[in-house]
């Protein structure tokens, strides 16, 4: 049971830090042998780190439902994020041979640490006054979460740094992330345990998973948030370097 504990527990930390998660796992498969989780464990985990996000963004999702439903400007920002959304979906379902040769390749994942870092660094020289989000900003973080489907590559590090670097405040780029977030993890959730098959794990195991990767994953999002705000996104450049010489040590 413990080891259904801290796979959610890494899950949950490592989707919202701006660490890779799939770098990580990667890491772990060549360095200590461990086999990837089941997909019924992947689906699990996945759709508890999404659940995650509606909790702590609760108060901004339900604003953002209601005013579409009264026809405000939050249509608008709905707008948005689904133009944001829309080239990562595109390029899943058009680069998937690629992706699947990324996924056995450490020196791409390297190369991906090592891109992360830089952007986490270039992310605290915004200058002027913070913009209100508009297409232009949908489109950088659109492709910036493109990037963000090769391992090493940091979803939310990406995102955030990129809508910061063109032009929005921390704390919007941030909130912009995460809910981009939602259509990308519920559906690696959704396809994952679809094609799980049936038995393949025990469901209090997939509980303690899922538990684990919820509880994980709103503090990953606490300590982000406060980084972010701090503006010291920079500080994880220093890691994700040091995962990106591994990775090219252990290539």
């Amino acid at each position: 049971m413990y080891r259904y504990a801290l796979l959610g527990l890494v899950q949950g930390l490592t989707e919202f830090l701006p660490i890779s998660s799939s770098g990580h796992l990667l890491l772990a498969q060549h360095l200590l042998g461990v086999d990837p989780p089941g997909l019924a464990l992947e689906g699990v985990v996945h759709l508890a780190t999404m659940a995650a996000v509606v909790i702590y963004f609760r108060g901004e999702l339900w604003r953002l439902v209601a005013g579409v439903l009264r026809g405000r400007a939050e249509r608008h920002y709905l707008g948005l994020l689904v133009v944001a959304a829309l080239p990562a979906g595109g390029a899943g379902w058009l680069l998937k041979a690629q992706l699947e040769w990324a996924f056995s390749s450490l020196s791409l994942t390297g190369a991906m640490f090592l891109l992360t870092a830089g952007v986490l660094s270039l992310s605290r020289l915004q200058r002027g006054a913070p913009q209100a989000p508009s297409l232009r900003h949908a489109l950088a973080v659109g492709l910036s979460q493109v990037v963000s489907l090769f391992p090493g590559a940091s979803r939310s590090g990406l995102t955030i740094s990129v809508g910061i670097l063109s032009g929005l405040s921390p704390r919007e780029a941030a909130q912009f992330s995460f809910l981009l977030s939602l259509p990308l993890i519920a559906g690696a959730g959704a396809v994952a345990l679809a094609q799980a098959p049936p038995g393949e794990a025990s469901a209090p195991g997939l509980g303690v998973a899922g538990l684990f990767a919820f509880a994980s994953g709103l503090l990953a999002i606490h300590v982000l948030l406060r980084v972010v705000a701090r503006g010291r996104l920079g500080a994880f450049a220093i890691y994700c370097v040091a995962l990106g010489g591994l990775a090219f040590a252990l290539a």
